[in-house]
């Protein structure tokens, strides 16, 4: 089997997420209450959670950006708390910037580096994000040859437009190439969908929730190699 690339997911495929999005959350809010008081005081966790979906509601057409959504967001808390334009636009960037800086500052799982050096060594690595992780901030970043973020497109996985990229970018039809990730439903089921294979990173054991399996299933990054050569025997 002449596969060629192995694109890869991000949160919670290469790293744990939830950590960096914690302190990044904390960062962020500490940056509010010292240079922009009265925008964030009066909301708890659940009470900021529901204030986030209203402005998902009022802009739909940032949907698939989590980005613009996030700053369009600390825009309006900011208004909300009597700051003029000016100022809460300025105020929604410096405290994105302080959010996006502390969201890098990933832990990679334990097995992750050497598996990506292992594989680079043969094959062209790209990286395809539903979030707003730039791979080329973390440790990760020099085993990378391309990465696409759904911002980048204004859609989503699966929507096929980030796969669709992954193939323009590396040269490399659908057949050629393997996507890994975690999520069943945005990895598994939009890179089958455009002719992929796929090996699910499956590191809760959790079962399988229905529709088409990917072709290999890991509960170890370590296995990962395995599974791919496993794909490129396949008849």
């Amino acid at each position: 089997m002449g596969i060629k690339v192995i694109t890869f997911d991000l949160d919670n495929t290469l790293w744990d997420v939830d950590p960096a999005l914690i302190r990044a959350e904390e960062a962020q809010r500490r940056w509010l209450l010292e240079h922009r008081p009265g925008a964030i005081e009066n909301y708890d966790h659940d009470a900021l959670w529901e204030f986030k979906k209203s402005v998902w509601k009022r802009h739909p057409q940032l949907l698939h950006n989590v980005s613009a959504m996030r700053r369009q967001m600390l825009l309006e808390l900011q208004l909300a708390a009597g700051y003029s334009q000016a100022q809460a636009q300025s105020g929604a960037e410096q405290a994105f910037d302080v959010f996006l800086n502390e969201r890098h500052r990933v832990e990679l799982y334990e097995q992750a580096l050497d598996v990506l050096q292992q594989l680079a060594e043969e094959f062209s690595i790209g990286a395809l994000t539903n979030g707003n992780a730039d791979i080329y901030k973390t440790d990760a970043g020099e085993y990378f040859d391309f990465a696409f973020l759904a911002e980048d497109f204004g859609a989503s996985k699966p929507a096929p437009d980030m796969f669709h990229a992954a193939m323009e970018k590396s040269g490399a039809a659908a057949h050629e190439i393997v996507h890994v990730g975690d999520n069943p439903e945005h990895d598994i089921r939009g890179a089958l969908e455009v002719g992929m294979y796929t090996v699910w990173i499956n590191l809760k054991r959790e079962p399988w929730p229905g529709g088409p399996p990917a072709h290999r299933e890991v509960t170890e990054l370590v296995q990962l190699p395995d599974a791919i050569a496993a794909i490129r025997a396949l008849p």
